[in-house]
């Protein structure tokens, strides 16, 4: 294992001599799904990864894309690495823990849960 892993190849005319890459042909995909996948994903963690792998398939660095969207080099290098692995469902943003958002659509405020229905409660002393 002398040289580089599958999904590096080597461009002599750049510094490091290695560049990511996406290797979306290897899931019957095209660079065009995924930017499809970036602009109808219904959750923005999932667009905003689908777009940074598009932009490394447009021959953009990581570092290029890690400016742009704010996350570190490595944040989108694991992204790439993850698809290459997983194919386009790695891409697909899972809640893993913390609190729920404040405006969930499902989620009771905790005042609701902890107390008793309207009809439950004491009426006011007069």
């Amino acid at each position: 294992m002398g040289g580089p892993g599958p999904y590096l190849i080597t461009l002599h005319r750049r510094g490091s001599g290695l560049v990511l890459r996406v290797d979306y042909a290897r899931w019957g995909q095209t660079p065009e799904d995924l930017r499809y996948l970036a602009l109808s994903a219904p959750h923005a963690r999932t667009r905003e990864r689908a777009l940074a792998l598009f932009d490394i398939t447009q021959h953009r660095c990581a570092t290029q894309v890690a400016l742009r969207t704010g996350r570190r080099a490595h944040t989108v290098m694991d992204w790439v690495h993850a698809y290459n692995a997983q194919g386009p469902d790695a891409l697909t943003f899972r809640r893993t823990g913390g609190r729920r958002p404040f405006f969930a659509h499902s989620a009771k405020p905790s005042s609701a849960r902890r107390s008793a229905p309207p009809s439950a409660r004491r009426p006011p002393p007069p």
